[in-house]
């Protein structure tokens, strides 16, 4: 089974107590809920991507916090991802790290970055029933004004028409999907989870007029 997440930030004290005010007593226990939730799903076996910034820790911290965590890891480099600098960081630990990446799921394509991409290869494609045939996977913005924004210009590219390959005239099937790891409790999911989270988060979503 392959599985996503973003931005688990591991070790980084104000993420807990600021910006993402994540509510735990110490970054200790933020360290040890994350593990619990990411072996609570993920097997030996099991491929996990991380869309960069998986921890704030030193090298040594974060090589041990790796150890203890399942399955086979491959990291999108991320921009707080500093222990990559580290000469003494063990980069075996991850089966690849890399800026961008794009690969198949499930015959769909999927594209790899930290940041989002407004312009993504494969951005006005569909499969043979209509749906997107490519994603954009991301992190980095986290749950803030960037997510409203992108949000936002998102949903005006859904509401433009194109010339579809092949002839006739359709809507951009555009399909940014933030892995933010507070959206799933911290627990890696499926390109269908993902998918499934992000259309419930958008449906609920409050929209204001500063949005428009």
């Amino acid at each position: 089974m392959r599985y996503y997440i973003a931005d688990l930030h591991l070790f980084h004290r104000s993420l807990n107590a600021q910006m993402d005010k994540r509510g735990f007593d110490s970054v200790e226990e933020m360290n040890e809920y994350i593990v619990k939730q990411w072996n609570s799903r993920v097997n030996k076996n099991d491929e996990v991507i991380i869309l960069g910034d998986f921890s704030w820790g030193k090298a040594d911290e974060t090589m041990e916090i790796l150890s203890r965590m399942k399955g086979k890891k491959y990291l999108i480099r991320g921009n707080h991802d500093r222990f990559l600098n580290d000469k003494n960081f063990d980069s075996s630990l991850f089966e690849w790290i890399k800026d961008y990446e794009e690969l198949k799921d499930n015959k769909r394509k999927i594209i790899l970055s930290h940041y989002p991409i407004a312009c993504y290869n494969g951005q006005y494609r569909r499969d043979e029933f209509g749906k997107a045939k490519t994603y954009m996977l991301h992190g980095h913005i986290h749950k803030t004004q960037d997510q409203q924004y992108l949000d936002a210009f998102q949903d005006f590219l859904r509401s433009q028409k194109h010339v579809a390959i092949g002839g006739g005239i359709e809507s951009v099937p555009c399909q940014f999907i933030n892995c933010f790891c507070m959206y799933s409790d911290y627990i890696p999911m499926t390109l269908d989870e993902w998918i499934d989270i992000d259309e419930k988060r958008r449906t609920s979503r409050q929209i204001t007029p500063e949005m428009l």
